[in-house]
């Protein structure tokens, strides 16, 4: 068995993912869909909040963010273990080692009495995820903001970032993302108390990208789209959403309904939560139903739900 899933996030203004700043601009990074450009957010930048957003729910992890550092930097507790650490499971890893490097480490684990024939210098990562596109073309939108003159004392210079008043011009969009995520259970069926976290960690996903210490964007599921499925592909759209043209504002996905109404895909497979819910007409959420779609206006009960039926056998 295979999950699929798509997210919709809530609509917000946003800044929060950077590229290379050019003066005091803080641009956002984006990328051309046709036409126009749209903000982004990378997979590596959500992989960092869900593995941060496990810690936080008590799981062991194997890495940590150092924030005092002049530079991103992380601390690792111990050489990568799958069976140990929640986020070697979903995440993977490479060790980068030299010949005279893995003898080293070896002999490092086996003094810790680590199986050598467990471990491995590379693992590919069970969480697939791609990138969060914005729903919303950029427009050219800034804000701009004002550093003020710092006029401490002179032995308290070394602080200082600038000896006079900065504007900060900041690139912005007003717009919901979205993002698809796929977990083969099967891979993750030693680990299903992990995977329901996991799938628990996603429903209140925040934190996500690097301005996000001044800036409050949640990266969990206004809507959500899941597909439970033995095919090795998600089958439909995975970047499901699209703006309502009736509805500034509003976003729908057009294409999953209407094949899931003509029998495209077995409906029992597909499970649909939140906000795209709610706003089903009677007719709608019928037809849906009667085709075997599970609806839940909850995005996060719909999560717990699908972890325990991802695992119901057992």
């Amino acid at each position: 068995m295979n999950l699929f899933g798509t997210v919709l996030t809530q609509t917000a203004p946003s800044a929060n993912y950077r590229g290379e700043s050019a003066e005091n601009r803080a641009v956002i990074q984006k990328i051309e869909i046709g036409r126009f450009k749209y903000a982004f957010v990378s997979p590596e930048a959500l992989r960092n909040a869900i593995r941060e957003t496990l810690a936080e729910l008590g799981l062991p992890c194997n890495r940590t963010r150092l924030n005092q550092e002049d530079q991103p930097a992380v601390a690792f507790q111990d050489y990568p273990d799958a069976e140990t650490f929640a986020d070697d499971f979903f995440m993977g890893w490479l060790v980068a080692a030299s010949s005279a490097d893995r003898k080293k480490i070896e002999k490092e684990l086996k003094d810790k009495g680590r199986d050598l024939k467990r471990f491995q210098y590379k693992r590919d990562s069970v969480l697939r995820m791609n990138m969060a596109v914005a729903l919303e073309p950029y427009r050219h939108d800034t804000v701009f903001t004002q550093s003020p003159q710092d006029k401490s004392a002179d032995e308290a210079k070394s602080h200082r970032n600038a000896d006079n008043a900065q504007l900060l011009h900041r690139e912005t969009a007003y717009t919901a993302y979205q993002y698809p995520f796929a977990l083969n259970l099967e891979e993750c069926r030693p680990q299903a108390d992990w995977t329901r976290a996991l799938l628990a960690a996603i429903g209140q996903l925040n934190n996500v990208a690097g301005n996000h210490a001044r800036s409050y964007f949640e990266f969990a599921p206004l809507s959500l789209v899941i597909r439970l499925t033995n095919s090795l592909v998600a089958g439909y759209e995975t970047y499901a959403f699209q703006p309502d043209k009736h509805h500034p504002g509003r976003y729908v996905m057009p294409a999953l309904i209407d094949g899931l109404l003509q029998g495209d895909w077995a409906g029992e497979e597909f499970y649909l939560g939140g906000q795209i819910v709610k706003e089903m007409d009677g007719e709608q959420h019928s037809a849906l139903a009667q085709k075997g779609v599970t609806l839940e206006r909850s995005p996060q009960r719909l999560l717990e739900k699908v972890g325990e039926l991802a695992f119901s056998e057992e």
